[in-house]
C-alpha cells in the first residue's frame, strides 16, 4: 500500500491554497500512473492526500513515484507530502486487511473502492511516523523529478446549483458493527442519489473553461522543470486555446470533439468513493442538506460512525487526462473551500474535544 499526505493542509487551506493542495495529492496519482506505464492499478484520491495498492514487483516503482512527487511538491510548492509504503502482510499481521471492489462511473472509467480497514491503518501508521520513504542522503543524487504527463487543472470551478456544494467524510468507529455501518453509507447515498444529477457537482454538459484558464500555473508546475519553464507555459497556453475556440464554435478537430470531451468530464468524475469510510463531494439542496445532516448526527449518537462536513459554493476538478482522444480521463471532485481536508479537520478536533 501507497499512501501520501500532506502535511499541514489545513493551515493551507486558511491561506487559499488549497487548489494547489489538490494538484498535489492528485499528482501521486499521475506519477504512480506513469511509473507503471499506465497499467490499471487501484487507487483513491482524498484531496489532500491519496492512496493505493500495488503487486510486489511494483514496489520500487511505487518508491520512486512517491519519493519523486514529495521532492516536486516541495520544490513547486514549499508544500510537505508524507509518503510511506506498507507491506500488506503487516497490515493483515495487525488485523486488518486491504479489500478492493471496482465502482464503474462511466464506459470508460471506473475507481477502486477500498475496504477492510487497511488503508486507514496504513494512513494512520504513516501520521504516527511509521513506514515513512526515507529522505535522500545528503551526498545521495536526488530523486528524479517524476512523470506528471496527464495532469492538469485548466476547468472552471463548479458553481452550486441547488444551494451549496458539501463535502462528506464519514469514518467507521471501529468498535462499531460494519453491517449497521453499511446501512448508515447506504442510507447517506441513497439521499444524494434524489438530488439532481444525483448530487454529481458537475453539470450533465460538463464544466465550462474560461481562457487562460485560472489554474494553469499549476498545471504548468506539472509539465517541465523550471528550465524549461518557457516552453511549458506556450505549450499549455496553446492547447487550452484551442480546446476553449473548438467549445465555443462547435467544431472538431480530427477525432477531437471539444464538447463531447466536456460531457465525458462529468459521467467519469469522481465525486463519491469509499476508502475504509465514505467520501462525497455533492451539489446539494438545503432540504437534502438537513436531512443528510440529522441522519449522521442520528448515527454518530449511536456509536457507529464519526463525521465531517464542509460547505462552500463551489467544487472544484483536478483531472489525469493521458490522451484527449479516448474516453478514459479521470477527473477528482472536491469542494472548493477545503473540501475533503477540512471535512477531515473537523473529525479530529471532534476527538481531541471532551468526549474523545
Amino acid at each position: 500500500m501507497g499512501v501520501a499526505d500532506v502535511v499541514g493542509s489545513t493551515e493551507l487551506i486558511a491561506r487559499g491554497r488549497y487548489k494547489a493542495v489538490n494538484m498535489v495529492g492528485a499528482a501521486v496519482i499521475a506519477a504512480m500512473s506513469n511509473a507503471l506505464g499506465r497499467r490499471p492499478f487501484p487507487y483513491v484520491f482524498g484531496g489532500d492526500g491519496a492512496g493505493f495498492a500495488v503487486w510486489p514487483e511494483a514496489a520500487d516503482a511505487a518508491r520512486r513515484a512517491l519519493t519523486g512527487a514529495r521532492r516536486w511538491a516541495r520544490e513547486e510548492f514549499g508544500i510537505e507530502l508524507r509518503v510511506a509504503l506498507v507491506p500488506a502482510a503487516q497490515i493483515r499481521a495487525a488485523g486488518r486487511d486491504v479489500l478492493v471492489a471496482r465502482h464503474r462511473a462511466s464506459e470508460a472509467v471506473d475507481y477502486a473502492m477500498f475496504s477492510g480497514g487497511g488503508l486507514a491503518w496504513a494512513e494512520a501508521q504513516m501520521k504516527a511516523g511509521r513506514f515513512l520513504l526515507p529522505e535522500p542522503a545528503p551526498e545521495a543524487s536526488p530523486d528524479a523529478p517524476p512523470d506528471l504527463s496527464g495532469l492538469s487543472c485548466r476547468w472552471a470551478h463548479l458553481p452550486a446549483r441547488n444551494g451549496a456544494v458539501v463535502s462528506l467524510v464519514l469514518v467507521p468507529r471501529p468498535e462499531a458493527d460494519p453491517a449497521s455501518v453499511a446501512r448508515v453509507m447506504r442510507a447517506v447515498i441513497a439521499l444524494a442519489r434524489r438530488l439532481e444529477n444525483g448530487g454529481n457537482p458537475a453539470p450533465p454538459e460538463g464544466p465550462a473553461l474560461a481562457w487562460p484558464p485560472a489554474g494553469l500555473a499549476l498545471e504548468v508546475r506539472a509539465r517541465g522543470r523550471r528550465g524549461a519553464r518557457l516552453a511549458a507555459w506556450l505549450g499549455a497556453l496553446s492547447e487550452s486555446l484551442l480546446v476553449w475556440l473548438l467549445l465555443r464554435t462547435g467544431l472538431t478537430l480530427g477525432r477531437f470533439d471539444a464538447r463531447r470531451y466536456r460531457r465525458e468530464i462529468a459521467r467519469n468524475a469522481d465525486f463519491r468513493k469509499i476508502d475504509d469510510g465514505l467520501k462525497m463531494t455533492i451539489d446539494c439542496d438545503p432540504r437534502t442538506e438537513a436531512r443528510l445532516t440529522r441522519l449522521l448526527e442520528r448515527a454518530e449518537r449511536a456509536g457507529l460512525i464519526r463525521y465531517g462536513l464542509s460547505r462552500q459554493s463551489e467544487a472544484m476538478i483536478t483531472c489525469i487526462v493521458p490522451s484527449a482522444m479516448t474516453a478514459d480521463h479521470v477527473h477528482f471532485i472536491d469542494g472548493a473551500g477545503g473540501g475533503y481536508a477540512r471535512a477531515a479537520s473537523r473529525i479530529k478536533a471532534a476527538r481531541a474535544g471532551p468526549d474523545g
